[in-house]
């Protein structure tokens, strides 16, 4: 059975393929911004700690799939501006 990032790599596949250049270089340059990016390292250091509640867990478990989907649409975006540059 394939793991979670295999399936949605192939779910997202058509949103792969309907990207423009455009949309692709906005996805390239997606970033969390300085507080997301504060709290998901606080959350980080929290689980390594073993000291997350369960809220916390479930809001880590969250930005760890948002943060997979976002980078399996950038890989994507990746090979969009790799074809039209080959071309």
């Amino acid at each position: 059975m394939a793991q979670t990032p295999e399936l949605l790599d192939r779910i997202l596949d058509p949103v792969g393929r309907a990207l423009s250049p455009d949309a692709a270089r906005a996805l390239l340059a997606l970033r969390a911004d300085d507080d997301i990016q504060s709290q998901i390292d606080e959350l980080a250091d929290r689980a390594n700690q073993g000291a997350l509640t369960p809220e916390q867990r479930a809001e880590y478990e969250s930005l760890i799939a948002a943060a997979s989907l976002i980078a399996i649409l950038q890989a994507k975006a990746r090979i969009v501006l790799a074809g039209i540059s080959a071309a």
